[in-house]
């Protein structure tokens, strides 16, 4: 009988104990996530026109170090001065200063001028760091640079590989060692356009997707990959072991 009352007040003290630890774990909540809202304006596409085929078009030089390999063509206007290839690889054909790379550098114009000039009712306003983000389709700007640093970007198409993606960057435009551009919902990369006010760098083993639109250089660290187009308008684009494939 003992036995039976001191078993019941363990019982009775060991529920008051855990329900003492229960009322005094609180759980500290977490930052709210960023939410991107949803745009009803569809953007239509950027026209390249003769830059399409290239994958690298540069106005002042175009350099590369290492194993680059280029799938698609590659031009440059008004700047004489290709590096690199071999040992780089060019799966394609130099267009330097002939026809095909002087026509390209006026279509390149034209289309930042077209992305540059873009702009609807629900335009997106972005700022510093995009890393974790998620994009669905629309116009976004910033009036500064951007950057993918603290997580990977990622673009939702939501089923429509149709879906436009447009980011008009009054500045610069960097990503740190290893971020990744993500493909969602359907997202291409050719539906992608990235319009830079000064210069784009890629950080080392990073992975982007878009064609990249650069008023002045663009610099891709050691092992950077770009599925879309390299494309600087004044500017050098600088290569060292990157895999480049035009999309």
């Amino acid at each position: 009988m003992k036995a039976k009352k001191l078993f019941t007040s363990m019982a009775l003290i060991s529920a008051v104990l855990i329900a003492g630890c229960k009322k005094n774990d609180v759980t500290t909540p977490g930052p709210s996530p960023i939410v991107i809202p949803i745009q009803t304006t569809v953007q239509a596409n950027v026209a390249l026109a003769g830059t399409a085929g290239l994958a690298v078009l540069a106005g002042s030089a175009i350099n590369s170090t290492g194993a680059t390999i280029i799938t698609g063509d590659l031009g440059l206007s008004p700047g004489t001065s290709v590096g690199g290839f071999p040992p780089g690889i060019l799966n394609g054909t130099q267009h330097i200063n002939d026809a095909i790379g002087n026509q390209a550098k006026l279509d390149l114009t034209a289309a930042y001028n077209d992305a540059a000039g873009r702009t609807c009712t629900d335009i997106v306003t972005l700022s510093g760091n995009i890393g974790g983000l998620t994009l669905t389709p629309g116009l976004y700007k910033t009036t500064s640079s951007l950057a993918i640093s603290s997580g990977d970007l990622t673009f939702d198409a939501k089923g429509n590989a149709n879906a436009v993606f447009i980011i008009q960057i009054a500045s610069t435009l960097t990503t740190t060692s290893g971020r990744q551009v993500i493909l969602s919902g359907g997202a291409l990369a050719s539906n992608i356009f990235w319009q830079v006010g000064s210069s784009a760098t890629f950080g080392t083993t990073s992975v982007f997707k878009g064609t990249i639109m650069a008023m002045q250089s663009i610099t891709f660290d050691t092992g950077a990959t770009l599925d879309g187009r390299a494309l600087a308008r004044t500017g050098a684009v600088v290569l060292a072991g990157n895999t480049i494939t035009k999309q």
